[in-house]
């Protein structure tokens, strides 16, 4: 007893000596972070002060003249088209507003009305984007579109509700370029139609070579966290495929569309026609900005040489939900992660089973919090028939302790006998000891389908459930000075605690139905995993956290109905007496197992007894 004591009091000064450092280390870096700040900021002040006003002001006005020289000269028969200023015009239906530039005749931001980020603002995409595509202005010359000013015609209504504009630029030999632009009622996607008139003197060879740059911001509540759901989905060939770790990636099949992908976002641009080949290349970023990734896209259309082509795109700025993405281009459903890679086997439970019930339950449910644990009971009543047997082993285990404990004390320290009687214990009561490992395996396939699942239904976003504020992010009950490490963060959420304690009663129990260890590692064991909940848990979706919680619930309660009214504690061990009084058949398995216990036994035997050379 003294030896545990002792053990349990060095597990808790090792846990405050760890959790003292990392705070200290902390507040030392947050200090070295704020002087090297005040040096820079101190060492910038003094460089201006050096610097006359007047020669600023003559080196801006020296290099906006030689900027605006190269860009017509770039320009050739395109000059005027080379030089102008930034105006933006509007159109927009129910569900978005997008915002065209004159400078490249292309999107410059797209605002979500029904999703808003943190402050309420709405929820914006297609910032810090540049799409265009080089065009020859004259010989030996190319400009990319993005760079040129078009003139802008008047917003046109249909009367299907769908609105309409033109940016049109021309050139001094009678080659011309027109953006059209088409929104829809209700829809997410904007059509985008180029026509090349003098096609065959804008391209050479025919080939459109399309750019495309991206820099996505964050929308959530840590940009760590939606950095790591970040990615780029594509069609390849008409079949889907994506890259997360990778940076690069060149197409070798006629790409249909690419979608730079956030954790519930996603901007796509899609050629109705495919393109014919192109690379993307893609990295997060690494530093504490809100900015999470930015993207080069290269694309390649070959046209026919005619006088007049045209090209029709579309640019899908909108939600990752799955119904939706499901009506805009094949395979574009599988940008929400059901389950990818090494996780793949989970993708036809989310897609046939939890996606279906979950909808279901909140078709008549309004509170997501509520719609969490229906679906949670509803997976335990169908695992029920593979799990009630496991806990009836185990309730019958906790009858057979007292008998354990008896014979772990006859054979102290022969583990081998021990073993073999408690393996005829078993047979004699009928009971599986593996029959436990069937909830926990259960758990595995369950945890990692709700996983991608809640990381990925943005039907969760922003919807509030008892503390928590968002069951697609982490609650929090208490904020820390100092960050954690191993995942944990500097925040402390309520759902994981409830999680990890149900977790621990649950280990408690299983651990009152084995015989006493003398091992203090096994003896400590079941307290470890739940130690370990913290640090996975404190960083998922409050969904996860709350649906483990009451999974948890839901096993002790059942345990403890099977123990206290269902089990009848005299009847198991009179049929055990029953039992031990008929001769019993063993199987050929059991035979060869006890045969190879009384094996490993006789071996022991022999080395204890041979004498120890000193």
């Amino acid at each position: 007893m003294k030896s545990d004591k002792n053990s349990l009091i060095g597990f808790v000064l090792l846990g405050i000596l760890f959790f003292s450092y990392f705070w200290y280390t902390n507040q030392q870096q947050t200090a070295l972070v704020a002087f090297k700040k005040q040096q820079e900021d101190s060492i910038a002040k003094v460089q201006a002060k050096l610097v006359k006003p007047q020669d600023v002001v003559a080196a801006k006005i020296d290099s906006l003249q030689r900027d605006s020289i190269a860009k017509i000269a770039t320009a050739g028969n395109f000059a005027e088209a080379a030089l102008g200023k930034d105006t933006t015009l509007t159109i927009e239906n129910e569900l978005i507003s997008v915002v065209l530039t004159n400078k490249g005749g292309q999107v410059k931001s797209v605002s979500l009305k029904k999703y808003t980020i943190s402050d309420t603002a709405a929820v914006t995409l297609v910032q810090q984007n540049q799409m265009g595509y080089a065009v020859n202005t004259a010989d030996n010359k190319t400009a990319l579109t993005s760079d040129l000013y078009f003139t802008p015609s008047t917003i046109t209504k249909s009367s299907d509700g769908s609105s309409s504009i033109k940016f049109i630029i021309a050139s001094a030999t009678g080659t011309s370029i027109i953006h059209t632009y088409t929104l829809h009622p209700n829809s997410y996607a904007l059509d985008w139609d180029i026509e090349l008139v003098g096609a065959n003197q804008l391209l050479t060879a025919g080939v459109l070579n399309f750019k495309w740059l991206s820099e996505t911001n964050q929308l959530e509540r840590t940009a760590e966290y939606e950095r790591q759901m970040s990615n780029i989905c594509f069609s390849e060939g008409n079949e889907f495929d994506y890259i997360s770790a990778n940076n690069e990636k060149t197409f070798e099949k006629p790409v249909q569309w690419v979608s730079v992908v956030q954790q519930f976002f996603n901007t796509t641009l899609i050629a109705k026609n495919s393109f014919n080949s192109g690379a993307v290349n893609w990295s997060r970023y690494t530093d504490s900005s809100s900015k999470l990734a930015k993207t080069e896209t290269n694309l390649q259309i070959k046209l026919p040489q005619a006088a007049t082509s045209k090209v029709a795109l579309q640019l899908f700025a909108g939600p990752s939900d799955f119904e939706i993405l499901k009506k805009q281009a094949p395979e574009m459903e599988r940008i929400v992660n059901l389950g990818r890679d090494m996780y793949s086997f989970v993708r036809p439970i989310n897609k046939y089973i939890i996606m279906p019930v979950f909808d279901f339950f909140a078709g008549f449910v309004s509170n997501y919090g509520w719609v969490v644990l229906l679906l949670t009971l509803f997976i335990r009543l169908v695992t029920s028939p593979l799990t009630y047997s496991s806990y009836l082993s185990g309730a019958k285990m906790k009858v057979l302790k007292p008998e354990l404990d008896t014979i772990k004390k006859k054979f102290g320290d022969d583990q081998q006998g021990f073993a073999m009687e408690q393996m005829k214990l078993f047979r004699e009561a009928g009971v599986n000891p593996l029959g436990g490992c069937i909830p926990a395996l259960l758990q595995i396939p369950i945890f990692f389908a709700l996983y991608s699942f809640f990381n990925s239904h943005i039907a969760l976003r922003g919807q509030a459930f008892l503390w928590s504020k968002d069951l697609s992010s982490y609650d929090v009950i208490a904020t820390l000075p100092f960050s954690i490490p191993l995942g944990f963060g500097d925040h402390i959420s309520l759902f994981t605690i409830t999680a990890v304690l149900t977790s621990f009663l649950i280990s408690i129990y299983n651990m009152s139905m084995t015989p006493t260890q003398d091992n203090p590692a096994l003896k400590y064991m079941p307290y470890i995993f739940p130690f370990m909940l913290l640090f996975i848990f404190n960083r998922l979706p409050s969904a996860l956290t709350w649906y483990y919680t009451v999974s948890n619930i839901v096993t002790l309660g059942l345990q403890f109905v099977i123990q206290n009214y269902i089990i009848n504690h005299d009847k198991i061990l009179a049929q055990m007496d029953e039992k031990r009084k008929t001769p019993k058949a063993k199987s050929k398995w059991q035979t060869r197992f006890e045969q190879m216990q009384q094996s490993q036994k006789k071996l022991q035997d022999l080395k204890d007894k041979t004498p120890k050379k000193k």
